[in-house]
């Protein structure tokens, strides 16, 4: 059955398709990720049913969640069905799964690794589409201080951006110092731009006594680390 504009609805499904039936019997792990947007969306368009407009949306995205969470309002809003109401739905849902990540404790309490601190700032910096400059304030024997925003944006003074993060680091009065920042690109090369960061913020470092620990360029599930490349200057 459809509505009168011709419409599959949901509730015209039978019970085991229909999602949010689905989800009161037998729990949201059920639900394929078609059918937790599906229940978002309420109801489809004159050619497919909701369930059928979620999967041509995730199909769109090449059924990554990653990618469908960069997406805006706007975006949503060009599919036939999405009105304002069920395209706020979708990013409002999108969002509160990435701020449930960002909400989780932290894995490991201090840094050994490369990996480390691509985990520490991931899940700042994954979803978004312009580049952020982040920092990390370690003790001695590398556990995390404190991690803050430095920038948004290019940075454009790598003296003025070094001074604030010398002083910010001697307030959490800490021996290690981490950076990390996005390229929404995906292209990891860093940048004459980085590499000055990088090299300025190490000199400063060792004249109060700290160590720039390693520099990250992060990109989706992929990152750059100066100190597996060995290019940082610590005076050795």
């Amino acid at each position: 059955m459809s509505d009168a504009n011709g419409r599959l609805r949901i509730k015209d499904l039978a019970e085991e398709d229909r999602p949010r039936e689905k989800m009161l019997a037998k729990g949201p792990l059920s639900l394929s990720d078609a059918e937790l947007v599906a229940i978002l969306i309420g109801s489809g368009n004159q050619e497919c049913s909701a369930v059928e407009l979620a999967q041509q949306i995730l199909s769109d995205e090449g059924y990554n969640l990653n990618t469908l969470g960069k997406r805006s309002i706007s975006y949503f809003k060009k599919y036939k069905g999405i009105g304002e109401a069920k395209a706020v739905a979708i990013t409002a849902a999108l969002e509160l799964g990435r701020r449930r990540s960002v909400a989780e404790p932290p894995k490991r309490s201090s840094i050994r690794t490369s990996n480390d601190i691509f985990q520490l700032f991931y899940r700042y910096l994954c979803d978004l589409t312009h580049e952020e400059l982040w920092v990390a304030f370690l003790t001695g024997s590398l556990k995390v201080i404190e991690k803050k925003r430095v920038s948004e944006g290019v940075q454009n003074s790598t003296g003025g951006c070094v001074n604030k993060i010398i002083k910010a680091a001697i307030e959490a009065t800490c021996s290690g110092i981490i950076l990390c920042h996005n390229h929404p690109s995906g292209n990891l090369t860093p940048s004459l731009q980085d590499d000055n960061l990088t090299s300025t913020l190490s000199r400063a470092a060792q004249l109060v006594d700290m160590k720039l620990i390693d520099h990250l360029i992060i990109s989706d599930n992929h990152y750059y680390s100066y100190a597996d490349e060995n290019r940082l200057d610590n005076g050795k």
